[in-house]
């Protein structure tokens, strides 16, 4: 590998992801990787060739490509830890700032969580809906069942293993962040749980999601098959429930923790529930509706003030 070869440096790190079994950062890798290529044209780039002129032209393009803002920047900082762990390792020259220009924070403008109102159509059988399938049925019980284990994420649900359970309490370690967490059950979870639980007695698996064995390269792939089959259903169940937007898994935990901060539950503890790597994270999830509260609090201020003076304020 030449010294300076920033397309050969990435391939590799993205192998020894794959290697260590590391199989989500391993795709993101080799995504930012075939982002980088396409914008090239070429499967050749040398770390000086890295600049801030070239790191925007390179945003520029991914949003021309209809990449959204969250995306552009995943790519950059995945771009911006291999010129970090380069550097490190003196393949590349380090350059002050080089990243300062492009965008590589998280957008909080898309809003994920469901208002009561949906939460209510979520929460609600189907029984009388005719055209609810049984996939359907059965995607409102695990978008219900990840609500109420503190907006459990699909690939830890995914993952849990039938030890991870004892009585009536499930302990395990995230898949993202490595944190161990604990989470006694409600009878409405334990019910659901019961209901899908895995049958067969040779699986270590929880739930019959996976089949292959843990950190395999085909486990990764029921995952991904499972979680696109799961957001499918979730946005046909949106559209015949009437909620507003797209109806997707991630919504069970963006929604658990937008309802724990209006029940003024501190973000510290919210982190810490939702095994947050820091509660830098919390924030980000909290920040778009923070505006909101302070309006609200604003409203029954002057609410409070019309009743006490017995007219409205002009």
């Amino acid at each position: 590998m030449k010294k300076e070869d920033l397309i050969s440096f990435m391939k590799e790190i993205a192998a020894e992801l794959q290697r260590r079994g590391n199989l989500g950062t391993a795709h993101v890798y080799r995504s930012s990787l075939n982002a980088i290529r396409t914008f090239l044209g070429s499967d050749k780039m040398l770390f000086r060739q890295l600049t801030p002129e070239w790191l925007k032209r390179f945003e520029n393009s991914l949003r021309e490509r209809g990449c959204s803002w969250n995306t552009v920047s995943t790519y950059l900082r995945t771009l911006r830890a291999v010129y970090n762990r380069a550097v490190t390792l003196r393949k590349a020259t380090y350059v002050p700032h080089l990243f300062r220009s492009v965008y590589t924070g998280t957008r909080t403008d898309r809003q994920r969580a469901l208002d009561n109102e949906d939460m209510k159509k979520v929460f609600t059988r189907l029984a009388t809906q005719s055209s609810a399938t049984t996939a359907m049925r059965t995607a409102q019980d695990w978008f219900i069942l990840m609500f109420l284990l503190r907006g459990l994420p699909f690939v830890d649900l995914a993952y849990l293993r039938k030890n991870d359970l004892k009585e009536n309490v499930i302990t395990y370690r995230r898949r993202k962040t490595g944190r161990t967490l604990s989470v006694t059950l409600t009878t409405e979870a334990m019910f659901l749980l019961q209901r899908y639980m895995n049958r067969d007695v040779a699986s270590p698996y929880l739930f019959p999601i996976l089949r292959s064995g843990e950190g395999t390269e085909e486990a990764y792939r029921e995952y991904q098959l499972a979680l696109r089959g799961f957001n499918h259903q979730l946005a046909l169940l949106g559209e015949l429930l009437g909620i507003k937007g797209r109806l997707s898994s991630y919504a069970a935990r963006h929604t658990w923790a937008t309802t724990a901060y209006y029940c003024e539950i501190h973000p510290g503890v919210i982190s810490e529930a939702m095994g947050h790597s820091s509660i830098t994270v919390t924030e980000t999830y909290l920040k778009p509706f923070h505006s909101k509260k302070i309006d609200d609090a604003n409203r029954r201020i002057i609410d409070f003030v019309e009743r006490s003076i017995g007219k409205a304020i002009a």
